[in-house]
């Protein structure tokens, strides 16, 4: 499947063309380059959230392979994948990994560690990839509710859904909306590589919003986050309208049950069902 992304300035025509089976099919979406674009393309999204490292990511897979008994004959989606560090880990235990993500840059990085069993591409969550294919897609550490209206957040449940093997399983890994609004900091300040970031957090319009500043390379940058709080309900019901069954719902990295007063996370494990069933 071949792959074109351009992205416009601000104000101009965002256009992606995809190709699938050979038959060219064109979808256009005319918006403003959207934040997470620019932002995730930014070496200082990378600077300031180098904690993430490969160790907490370890940890989960870790996790996952336990619950999921991967194989070797497995073949993994990481959906949102960044610069790789879940499908890199995943690839080391022997699965057959493909991740993708909307950054070219992430994935220019990522690719540095493919090879016949670990594939790097860049795209859009909301476009078709690989109908009926995987047997697993993880979406891992809130890579999801970044778009501007419901029905795209369902657009891409859907693309997983396609994406999936039948029988096959897909996991969300997304904040707990709850606990997140109810203990939001309104700003904060961190240094990192001698960069001071000013980060206001609001709450507005259902969406949380992170407002990040700082001054580097003799300019002031601004950017930010704006994440949708899709409630559990939501979830459930794009599951659903995908065609995909809930089989659990866990609050934490070590998959402790959820509970929306407390748990750090909100992780969905749904199941595409098998032909026939």
């Amino acid at each position: 499947m071949a792959f074109v992304r351009q992205f416009w300035s601000k104000g101009e025509l965002l256009q992606f063309c995809n190709v699938v089976a050979g038959r060219e099919q064109h979808i256009c979406m005319e918006k403003t380059t959207e934040w997470f674009g620019e932002w995730f393309n930014s070496p200082y999204y990378h600077i300031l959230y180098k904690h993430r490292d490969f160790e907490e990511a370890q940890a989960f897979i870790d996790v996952l392979s336990r619950y999921f008994e991967f194989s070797s004959e497995d073949h993994i989606l990481d959906l949102a994948c960044g610069k790789g560090r879940h499908s890199i880990y995943l690839n080391q235990k022997g699965l057959r990994v493909s991740g993708i993500d909307l950054s070219d840059q992430n994935i220019a990085y990522a690719s540095k560690y493919s090879n016949n069993r670990l594939h790097f591409e860049v795209h859009d969550m909301r476009l078709p990839f690989h109908p009926d294919t995987f047997t697993h897609v993880l979406n891992l550490f809130t890579s999801f509710g970044y778009f501007d209206t419901d029905e795209e957040h369902q657009q891409a449940i859907k693309r997983v859904a396609e994406s999936l093997h039948p029988g096959g399983y897909f996991l969300l890994d997304f904040l707990n909306p709850y606990v997140v609004i109810n203990q939001l900091q309104p700003s904060e300040k961190k240094e990192v590589e001698g960069i001071h970031f000013l980060i206001h957090k609001r709450f507005e319009e259902g969406y949380i919003i992170k407002d990040i500043r700082f001054e580097a390379d003799q300019k002031s940058h601004h950017y930010f986050e704006r994440v949708k709080a899709i409630r559990r309900w939501d979830f459930e019901r794009y599951f659903q309208q995908a065609g995909l069954s809930l089989s659990g719902t866990f609050g934490d990295y070590l998959l402790n049950p959820y509970e929306a007063e407390s748990s750090d996370r909100m992780i969905f494990i749904a199941k595409k069902e098998s032909h026939g069933s």
